[in-house]
């Protein structure tokens, strides 16, 4: 019990920890989101008057008051559940722009980030076990598909699939011309079609590091003692590879998944703006770009929140997985 005590505490603290730098990040940046909204409406023949500045400043908490009274509003909004209003989608909600790209980003990055962990610790495991087999020998070429620049092989992948051999769609997450966003077969099936090429983007490029990774810690495990005494007791090698080696040599990799699970919600920048699909990363690109406070801090949020989440749950599994880490010391 005092390990987890100690464990929610730490979470806790950095919790604030994150708010804060949410907070104070995106005022740092040059520009003002109240500025640009005024000079959009001017444009438009819109009379702009010092009362109205005011209320687009607090609507928009683009520099009303001072810095403390901006960090206690901050606070005192997100504990009504209140992420202000989008300057690039005014004056839609920052929860209700974030709950539109998230499931988008979750599906996509976050099934491809589970496929290639797994295929990635599968074969590691099995290539480990069998030194010197081809499996073994393949690795070079996985970990030289990870060292290529991820944007690169996007590219790559879209002209050779989408220009010269017209496979896959060239951008989008679904066919805007045939099906309306539902939960029908035909927008599902559409949304996994348009899905296929920036997830295998995601796995090719990867699935080679998590490979190398389990495979070293493998090789490592089976030269323990107890592996050694396993096989002597005339255990099944499936048993010992399982049981005994491969839950040890996992926990390494555990780690690194739970860090990469957390910034799935954050999606791929690259991928989602080569791609032209429609998740997180795009809309915080879209963000930053248009110095939009408000929607920038639901985004740094949202992949804040996840990213302690992840790491927390993976703590607990490991305090479950290997006992001595709740050992007191």
């Amino acid at each position: 019990m005092r390990f987890y005590m100690q464990k929610a505490a730490f979470y806790l603290v950095a919790l604030w920890a994150a708010l804060t730098i949410n907070f104070a990040l995106p005022r740092l940046m040059p520009g003002n989101p109240v500025d640009i909204l005024i000079g959009k409406m001017a444009a438009t023949g819109t009379p702009v008057t010092p009362q109205t500045r005011q209320a687009l400043e607090i609507e928009l908490g683009g520099g009303s008051g001072s810095l403390i009274s901006q960090y206690w509003s901050y606070l005192g909004n997100l504990a009504h559940g209140d992420l202000g209003v989008s300057l690039v989608q005014y004056p839609a909600k920052v929860s209700t722009v974030i709950g539109h790209a998230l499931p988008w980003t979750i599906a996509l990055i976050g099934i491809a980030t589970v496929l290639s962990f797994v295929i990635g610790v599968g074969l590691g495991m099995l290539a480990g076990w069998k030194r010197g087999s081809w499996l073994d020998n393949l690795i070079p070429v996985t970990t030289m598909f990870q060292s290529v620049p991820y944007f690169w092989l996007a590219l790559i992948l879209v002209l050779l699939l989408t220009r010269d051999l017209s496979v896959f769609p060239f951008s989008g997450g679904y066919n805007v011309n045939t099906v309306y966003p539902s939960f029908s077969w035909p927008f599902i099936s559409s949304a996994i079609w348009y899905g296929l090429l920036p997830a295998a983007t995601i796995i090719i490029s990867s699935f080679g590091g998590w490979m190398l990774g389990m495979r070293n810690m493998m090789v490592a495990t089976l030269s323990e003692d107890y592996i050694v005494t396993a096989e002597a007791k005339g255990l099944r090698p499936s048993r010992v590879r399982a049981t005994y080696a491969a839950r040890n040599a996992v926990l390494p990799s555990v780690s690194g998944f739970a860090i990469s699970l957390g910034f799935v919600v954050s999606g791929s920048i690259v991928t989602e703006q080569v791609f032209g699909y429609p998740g997180i990363g795009h809309l915080l690109f879209t963000a930053v770009s248009s110095n939009d406070y408000a929607l920038m801090q639901g985004v740094f949020l949202v992949i804040s929140l996840s990213v302690l989440a992840a790491n927390l749950v993976v703590d607990v599994l490991y305090g479950i997985i290997d006992p001595r880490t709740r050992a007191r010391r």
